[in-house]
């Protein structure tokens, strides 16, 4: 299954209908985070560094409709922690499905099987599995050997029963390009609908700071990993975002578009960094000094970060703000980024045989790519 027409509509709806009313700052996306707590303790992770007492508590299914409700934003990514600890969590996920929103439940799938008929298929419903990487690197990674080989059920049984499914994958220094490119065909040859890709952000409290990379080694490895890419592969990004983590495209962080609210109340300024709360959104929006985050910033926390929560959202906007980033987006969705120059020192990806086929032609005009973002 593709992503639904309706999907792209109403993301290309909601943007278009601010752009006309001259509103600059807007949620595209809300990052809900209904609990900490999680059954791994991944290297790269400083999202679970907090004590015991917090990581018992989590949201009410009310506070959580009462934020997304608040916030207003098409979309609603459902990290953690991992959300299939949350006792309600599938009552949740139905009270956000009612109001239309477009969910991605993000788990490490431990449980997905265990817990998945607490689910109903739905086109605004899916579980967005995390795989870093094939299976050496992905066990490496969460620190526990078999998580991928559970993943991969878990991901073959959602299929089966018709949910929608996409992978969420982190990229750190030590990530192999031909073993990531060998990944996106597997995940194609399972169903699954797309592929979410992002460089790791480099969290202080995470356990092991050496994993991170560099703004400078983060579009060389995109370039090995996504540069030629083969037309089959479906990645659930933005084709701007993309051309961004390859150094192909310049794009400035929007913090606001993918706020997150948890425990604590609506998280200042954004997913990545912990700087205070806000009771309420709005709050959130007016009181912010957002001047002092993103690269241009020079906030030296922001210094290297390319993580799809800052600049996904730009990508979108830059996509219905001008014709030129529009324009762009339409070529490299009808011909793809073409051969791409890859780094010198590094074997060149190979190009996909099919690149020039009318079957090729055919499938890329019929699936043009407007921005559809996730978590």
């Amino acid at each position: 299954m593709g992503v639904p027409i309706s999907q792209m509509w109403t993301v290309a709806s909601y943007v278009l209908g601010k752009k006309f009313r001259g509103i600059k700052r807007y949620p595209l996306v809300l990052m809900l985070e209904p609990l900490f707590r999680c059954n791994l303790a991944c290297a790269g992770c400083g999202k679970i560094q907090y004590p015991a007492e917090i990581l018992r508590r989590q949201l009410t299914p009310e506070q959580c409709f009462r934020a997304v409700d608040e916030c207003g934003a098409p979309m609603v990514s459902i990290p953690g922690g991992e959300p299939l600890l949350h006792p309600q969590i599938g009552e949740i996920v139905a009270g956000l499905v009612a109001r239309k929103k477009y969910v991605y439940l993000c788990t490490n799938a431990i449980l997905l099987e265990k817990h998945i008929d607490q689910f109903q298929p739905s086109k605004f419903l899916s579980f967005s599995i995390h795989l870093d990487g094939p299976k050496e690197e992905h066990d490496f990674a969460v620190c526990r050997e078999g998580v991928y080989d559970v993943a991969i059920s878990a991901i073959k049984t959602a299929v089966a029963k018709g949910f929608r499914v996409t992978t969420n994958t982190t990229v750190y220094n030590n990530a192999d390009p031909e073993s990531m490119r060998e990944m996106f065909d597997n995940m194609m040859g399972l169903g699954v609908e797309g592929m979410m890709i992002s460089p790791g952000y480099q969290y202080e409290k995470a356990p092991s700071q050496e994993l991170f990379l560099q703004r400078s080694q983060t579009t060389k490895l995109f370039k090995r990993i996504m540069g030629n890419a083969k037309r089959g592969w479906r990645f659930n990004l933005s084709p701007l975002f993309v051309e961004f983590l390859k150094g192909n495209w310049d794009l400035e962080c929007t913090p606001w578009g993918m706020p997150a609210y948890n425990l604590f109340g609506w998280q200042r300024p954004c997913y990545l960094l912990n700087e205070g709360y806000c009771e309420t959104f709005q709050e959130l929006l007016d009181t912010t000094d957002w001047s002092q985050y993103g690269r241009a910033s020079g906030n030296p926390k922001c210094a290297d970060c390319m993580v799809h929560c800052g600049y996904e959202a730009t990508a979108v906007a830059d996509t219905f703000n001008s014709l030129k980033g529009f324009s762009q987006v339409v070529k490299l969705t009808l011909f793809g980024a073409g051969r791409e120059k890859l780094p010198p020192d590094q074997p060149s990806p190979p190009h996909d045989n099919n690149a020039g086929s009318k079957d090729a032609d055919d499938e890329r005009v019929r699936k043009i790519q407007l921005p559809v973002l996730s978590s």
